[in-house]
């Protein structure tokens, strides 16, 4: 049961990566994610269905236009090769709980963000602010189902501490902070902390832990200063899942080692 549960998923996340490559296109130029159909840039030919398949088309076509042989960048099938790759990982992580349809979106709106801020350095508001109603409408499922009130309850209050954490970074050093940062801090806290306190922890230091290793490889290997501008947000999400797929691992032994 459990190996059709992750073959499904990860299908669906292929489909869904497939439409993330249309959110991460559209969303920052404040275009319509619904309409029009998907088209070519160049000859501006409306895209088949049976040109659409995630992944398979880019193959078949040798990831060029049927009609005007234009290049399709690589890039489309790759987020929805890793799309299905990150929701058959939370399918393992997960399984057949109540809990898996909350990390899936976490996992879609994780690709979205983390592309959007490398090409445009901001997080968007219409994705990063609905998100809190989302997440709290999908962890409530569970909650309600297994009674994990307690559980709820922390989601909330880790999401309120991390936000405060931000916030406060944020008023220190603008400089150093982006509001969408801060907001998007929030949303992530509230998943981390519905698994327990110490994958909170876990996962806001590895947020700042993997962002400071490339930070320095960009200074080491000369492609920038230490006035660079890094997105920050895809180093977020990427500490999020880590915490989220081992955090516990982690403080378990990060506690073990204390004591």
């Amino acid at each position: 049961m459990t190996g059709v549960i992750c073959a499904l998923t990860f299908v669906f996340g292929l489909l869904v990566g497939s439409f993330l490559n249309v959110v991460i296109y559209r969303v920052p130029r404040g275009e319509s994610i619904v309409k029009p159909r998907s088209r070519c840039p160049r000859c501006g030919t409306e895209i088949r269905a049976h040109d659409n398949i995630p992944v398979l088309s880019w193959l078949i076509l040798r990831g060029r236009c049927r009609d005007c042989k234009a290049p399709i960048s690589p890039r489309y099938p790759t987020v929805e090769l890793f799309t299905g790759l990150i929701f058959l990982v939370m399918a393992l992580r997960f399984g057949a709980s109540w809990e898996l349809p909350a990390y899936l979106y976490l996992a879609a709106i994780g690709v979205a963000l983390s592309m959007i801020d490398f090409d445009t350095k901001r997080l968007p508001d219409v994705i990063v602010l609905p998100s809190y109603i989302v997440a709290g409408v999908l962890l409530l499922i569970p909650t309600v189902v297994d009674s994990a009130w307690d559980d709820y309850l922390r989601a909330w209050l880790g999401a309120l501490a991390l936000f405060a954490f931000y916030f406060v970074l944020r008023v220190v050093y603008p400089a150093g902070m982006g509001l969408g940062d801060v907001k998007l801090s929030g949303v992530l806290g509230l998943y981390l902390a519905w698994l327990g306190w110490g994958v909170l922890a876990i996962g806001g230091f590895l947020g700042f832990a993997f962002g400071a290793f490339v930070g320095v490889a960009v200074i080491v290997s000369r492609r920038g200063g230490r006035k660079s501008k890094v997105p920050f947000g895809p180093f977020m999400v990427l500490g999020a899942w880590t915490a989220v797929l081992w955090g516990q691992t982690l403080w378990d032994a990060y506690t073990g080692t204390l004591s």
